[in-house]
């Protein structure tokens, strides 16, 4: 019989060691590395008590990193987006003082400021009401089915930007009738 000295990938004896190198690691690795992995590969059930308990774990780790991103770092690349399609970056400051109701002094004074998403949407003088008839799909997320609400902010800023640099109408980015 021919013997070899190392398993081979596809081996079942190399898959049981790969396992076993994977567990020693997991054990190794940092709590909320794990709490981070339970959360990305857990069901989804709609049990009360697993949804608090996925609320309490999603308390626990790190914001995500856009939060703690300055809004003037991605202003420039909205107004590209935009003007890249034939769009001005009046439209796009239209669009931002629509969904937030900053004017325009006070846009300029965040940009200034250098002030994170999380703490720009926090402080918009009005978030506009008719923001919810936003609908579709952003970054292959729906943006109706976020749950967080600051993340859900950004995504409909995104959405609205993504509708300007489409060509669609002003009337319709703005949800009016």
């Amino acid at each position: 019989m021919f013997s070899r000295s190392k398993p081979r990938r596809d081996d079942p004896q190399c898959r049981v060691q790969r396992a076993t190198q994977m567990r020693r690691l997991d054990a190794t690795c940092s709590i909320t590395t794990l709490r981070r992995a339970a959360t990305v590969a857990a069901p989804h059930h709609d049990h009360p008590m697993l949804e608090q308990k996925e609320l309490r774990e999603q308390k626990l780790m790190a914001k995500h990193r856009i939060y703690t991103t300055s809004f003037a770092s991605v202003y420039p690349l909205y107004v590209a987006k935009a003007e890249k399609k034939g769009r001005t970056k009046a439209e796009v400051d239209e669009v931002i003082s629509w969904l937030t109701g900053y004017r325009q002094n006070g846009l300029e004074t965040q940009l200034k400021k250098q002030t994170d998403f999380e703490t720009f949407f926090a402080k918009a003088p009005k978030l506009n009401p008719a923001r919810a008839l936003i609908r579709g799909v952003v970054c292959g997320v729906r943006v109706e089915d976020i749950k967080e609400p600051t993340m859900r902010e950004i995504r409909y800023l995104d959405k609205l930007i993504d509708e300007l640099a489409q060509g669609k109408a002003m009337d319709k980015i703005l949800r009016k009738k």
